[in-house]
C-alpha cells in the first residue's frame, strides 16, 4: 500500500523488539522498513525472520529509513535517539522505562524538532486506569491513603516500574500536586507513622511476570483497589504501533498514550 506508514524498530532482536514486529506486519496502515540490536549482535547483517530486512548495527540507519521508529531498548541510549529523531525530523515512540533526568531533557528538546511520544505503559487498559485513578483520586480526601503496588519478571532493571510511576502521577495530579511533593520513599525499617495524603510505592520481582499494578486507595473503614493485569507482551506491542501511527500524523510536539485514546 502507498500510503502505509513505515515503521522501524529499535532492539528489534529482544523480547518487545519482536512483539512489536510481529503488531507492524499485522498491521495494514504499518509497513517494517528496517531494525537494529546491539552491534556485537550475531545476526547482524543477516535477514530479520519473516521480513527482507538485514539487521543493523546502528540506530542511524533505521531513522533514515522509517517515518516512525519504535524504541523498547533498555535504559542509556535514549537520549542519544531522541537526538537522531530530530536531526533526521523522523517521529519517535519511545517505551523505555527508568530515564534518566538527561533522556528526558533529550526528548524535551527533540519534541520541537519532530513528533515525540513517550510512555511507560502503551496497554489501552492501563492508560483507562490512569484516567481511573485520577478520578478517584480528585475525589477521595487526604485520609484516604494510596500505594501502588507492582509486580514484573526477575530480568526487569527499573523499581518502581515506569507504569507505576504514571499510576502516581495520575493519582497526585487528581489531588492537585505533583508526585515529587506526595512521593513516599521506600519502606525499610523504624519509617514512623505515614504523612497524611502521601503515594506510596512497592515493586515485587520474580519469574516471568510481565506486569500487574494495583493503586489501593485504604481509608480508616474500606478499602477500593483498581487493578490491571497484562497477559501477554502482544498488548504492549499493539499499543505501541497504533501510537506510532497516531503520532505520524501529528505535528511537532510531546505526547502519550493519554493523547492517543483522547482521555487527558
Amino acid at each position: 500500500m502507498a500510503d502505509q506508514v513505515k515503521v522501524g524498530i529499535l532492539g528489534v532482536m529482544g523480547r518487545m523488539g519482536q512483539a512489536v514486529l510481529a503488531s507492524v506486519q499485522a498491521n495494514e496502515d504499518a509497513i517494517f522498513s528496517a531494525g537494529c540490536d546491539r552491534p556485537r549482535h550475531p545476526d547482524i547483517g543477516k535477514a530479520i525472520t519473516g521480513t527482507l530486512v538485514s539487521l543493523s548495527a546502528t540506530p542511524e540507519e533505521v531513522f533514515v529509513a522509517s517515518d516512525v521508529v519504535i524504541d523498547f531498548t533498555p535504559p542509556g541510549d535514549t537520549a542519544s535517539h531522541a537526538r537522531l529523531a530530530a536531526q533526521y525530523k523522523k517521529a519517535l515512540v519511545v517505551g523505555t522505562t527508568g530515564l534518566s533526568g538527561g533522556d528526558e531533557s533529550a526528548l524535551m528538546i527533540a519534541a520541537g524538532s519532530t513528533r515525540i511520544m513517550q510512555a511507560g505503559n502503551y496497554s489501552q487498559g492501563v492508560n483507562l486506569l490512569m484516567a481511573l485513578v485520577r478520578e478517584a483520586a480528585s475525589k477521595l480526601g487526604p485520609e484516604w491513603d494510596i500505594d501502588i503496588l507492582e509486580m514484573h519478571h526477575r530480568d526487569k532493571v527499573d523499581a518502581p516500574s515506569g507504569t507505576a510511576l504514571m499510576l502516581g502521577d495520575a493519582a497526585a495530579e487528581g489531588r492537585g500536586a505533583s508526585l515529587d511533593d506526595l512521593r513516599t520513599p521506600a519502606r525499610e525499617g523504624l519509617t514512623g507513622e505515614r504523612v497524611e495524603g502521601s503515594i506510596g510505592f512497592a515493586a515485587l520481582r520474580g519469574g516471568s511476570v510481565i506486569g500487574e499494578h494495583d493503586v489501593i486507595f485504604a481509608s480508616g473503614s474500606e478499602r477500593i483497589t483498581l487493578s490491571h493485569k497484562a497477559e501477554n507482551r502482544g498488548l504492549f506491542a499493539d499499543g505501541a504501533v497504533r501510537a506510532a501511527l497516531w503520532l505520524s500524523a501529528q505535528p511537532n510536539g510531546r505526547y502519550n498514550m493519554q493523547h492517543v485514546l483522547d482521555l487527558n
